[in-house]
C-alpha cells in the first residue's frame, strides 16, 4: 500500500507526493486506515518510525472533510510541538488553507493569540502553556473532535498526568482520541482504559529493544579520563554527534573545553530561551555545528536526520531514556551509531538498561570476575602491609615508645606559659 491509495482527499495526496511520502513505514500503514475511520488508537512504536504522519494525515483529512471541526495535539517538550507543526505546514499547501497555532512556552503570548484569533483549527501545544491560555480563555477547545497525546510515557514522566486531566474536561465527550506512545506502562493503560472508546491497539516492533540498525558500542573507562576519550572519539568519527551528559551544568562545562579545544559544539538544556533552543537546533541541523551536547531534554523531540552518532557520556537515570537517547541516530531507515562511557559506578544502571532492552539478560562473568580480583588484590595488600609492619615492628615499637614518654612528661615547678610576655605587656602600656 502507498499513500495514492488511501481514501484521502485529493489536494492532500497531492501534497504527500509532492513532499516525496510514496510509501508508509508499518506504524503509519497500520494506524491510518482505522484513524480514517474514526475509531481510537493506542499505538506504541519506536522514535523515529514515523508516528507522526500517522496522525497528522487523518486529523488534515477530517477537518477538510468537515470545516467545523478542530484538532488538538499535545506534546510533552518545545522542540516535539514545533517538530509536529512543521510537519503540518509541509502538508497544508495554499489550496488546503487551515488556522493553526503554535502553543507553547518561552514564546510570545501576543503572538499567540493572534494566531488563535485568525479561527486556527489545528492546535499544537504543550499542556502548560494550553492550561495558561485555558486560564486566560483565549483558548476555545469546544469544537475539537480530534484529540492526540503524543509521546505519552514521557508526559507522565514529567508529571502533566494532572494538566492533561484539566486539559480534557474542556474538551468535548465526544471526540476522537489517538494516544501514541513509545513505551506502554501501566500508567499509560490506566489513562486509555479512562479516555478512549474502544481503542484499535497497534504495535510495531519491540517496545524495548532499540532499532535494530543502531550499531551499539561500550567504553569502560574512568570517570577522569572520560573527557579525553570523548575528544579521541569526536576524531574517530565523521558527520555530526550528539552526546548525553546527566546535568545542565555538565553540558555547559563540555561545551566551554570543546571549543577551547577548537571543536564546533553547542547545549541545549532546559535552562535556555526558547528562542536561543531554537538557533541551537537550527544551527545543527544545518551543519553549523558539529557536536550538540545535550540532556535528556532532547532525548525525544528532535527529529535531526544528520545525527550520525550518539554518545552517551553519561548514563541516563531512568533506563527508559536510553532507548530514546540512541533512538536519535538510524531515523528513517538509515544507519546510526551509539556509543555508552561505562565507569565502575555505572555497573548498576547499565545492568537495569540491559535487563530492559535484553529480558534473557544475566549478570556477566566477568564483571563477577572483576569484582573477585580486586577483592583479593585488597587481600593481599593488607596481608603485605601486615608483613612490613611484623619486620619493621621493633623500630615502629621504638619510636611509639619515644612518643608516649615525650608525651607524659613533666614540665618543671618553675615554668611558667607565657607569662613573662603578658607581664611585659602591661608595663609598657601602663608607661604610655
Amino acid at each position: 500500500m502507498n499513500f495514492s491509495e488511501l481514501p484521502i482527499d485529493v489536494n492532500l495526496k497531492n501534497t504527500l507526493k509532492n513532499s516525496n511520502f510514496i510509501n508508509p513505514t508499518p506504524i503509519q500503514s497500520k494506524s491510518i486506515p482505522d484513524a480514517l475511520m474514526g475509531k481510537d488508537i493506542l499505538g506504541t512504536a519506536q522514535t523515529g518510525t514515523g508516528k507522526t504522519l500517522a496522525f497528522t494525515i487523518p486529523l488534515i483529512n477530517k477537518l477538510i472533510l468537515n470545516k467545523d471541526t478542530a484538532g488538538l495535539i499535545i506534546c510533552p517538550t518545545r522542540e516535539l510541538a514545533g517538530q509536529v507543526m512543521s510537519a503540518i505546514l509541509k502538508l497544508t499547501s495554499e489550496k488546503i488553507n487551515i488556522g493553526h497555532a503554535l502553543l507553547i512556552g518561552g514564546e510570545s503570548m501576543h503572538r499567540q493569540l493572534k494566531q488563535l484569533n485568525k479561527r486556527a483549527r489545528i492546535i499544537v501545544g504543550t499542556p502548560g502553556r494550553i492550561n495558561d491560555h485555558l486560564k486566560r480563555k483565549s483558548l476555545n477547545l469546544s469544537k475539537v473532535s480530534y484529540l492526540v497525546l503524543d509521546e505519552t510515557d514521557r508526559m507522565l514522566d514529567m508529571g502533566f498526568t494532572p494538566q492533561i486531566e484539566l486539559i480534557l474536561k474542556f474538551i468535548p465527550k465526544n471526540h476522537q482520541t489517538l494516544l501514541f506512545s513509545a513505551t506502554l506502562p501501566n500508567n499509560i493503560l490506566r489513562i486509555s482504559q479512562k479516555y478512549l472508546n474502544n481503542p484499535v491497539r497497534i504495535s510495531v516492533g519491540s517496545l524495548v529493544t532499540p532499532i535494530e540498525k543502531i550499531k551499539q558500542e561500550v567504553l569502560q573507562t574512568i570517570q577522569e579520563k572520560k573527557y579525553s576519550e570523548l575528544i579521541n572519539q569526536l576524531f574517530e568519527r565523521k558527520g555530526s554527534i550528539l552526546v548525553f551528559v546527566k546535568t545542565k551544568h555538565g553540558a555547559d562545562r563540555i561545551v566551554k573545553k570543546l571549543k577551547f579545544d577548537d571543536h564546533s559544539a553547542e547545549a541545549i538544556h532546559g535552562n535556555l530561551r526558547q528562542s536561543k533552543r531554537d538557533r541551537v537546533i537550527k544551527g545543527f541541523r544545518s551543519g553549523k555545528y558539529r557536536i550538540l551536547v545535550a540532556t535528556d531534554v532532547a532525548a525525544r523531540g528532535l527529529d535531526i536526520p544528520l545525527i550520525e552518532h550518539v554518545i552517551n557520556f553519561d548514563l541516563p537515570q531512568v533506563p527508559e531514556d536510553y532507548i530514546h537517547r540512541i533512538g536519535r541516530t538510524g531515523r528513517a531507515g538509515k544507519n546510526g551509531s551509539a556509543l555508552t562511557f561505562l565507569t565502575t559506578n555505572d555497573q548498576r544502571n547499565w545492568r537495569e538498561i540491559q535487563k530492559l532492552v535484553n529480558p534473557n539478560f544475566s549478570v556477566d562473568d566477568r564483571s563477577q570476575n572483576f569484582k573477585r580480583n580486586k577483592n583479593r588484590n585488597r587481600n593481599r595488600n593488607f596481608k603485605k602491609k601486615n608483613k612490613f609492619f611484623n619486620n619493621e615492628s621493633n623500630s615502629f615499637n621504638h619510636k611509639s615508645s619515644k612518643r608516649k614518654k615525650f608525651k607524659n612528661r613533666k614540665r618543671p615547678k618553675n615554668f611558667t606559659f607565657g607569662k613573662f610576655k603578658k607581664n611585659r605587656f602591661k608595663k609598657n602600656r601602663f608607661k604610655k
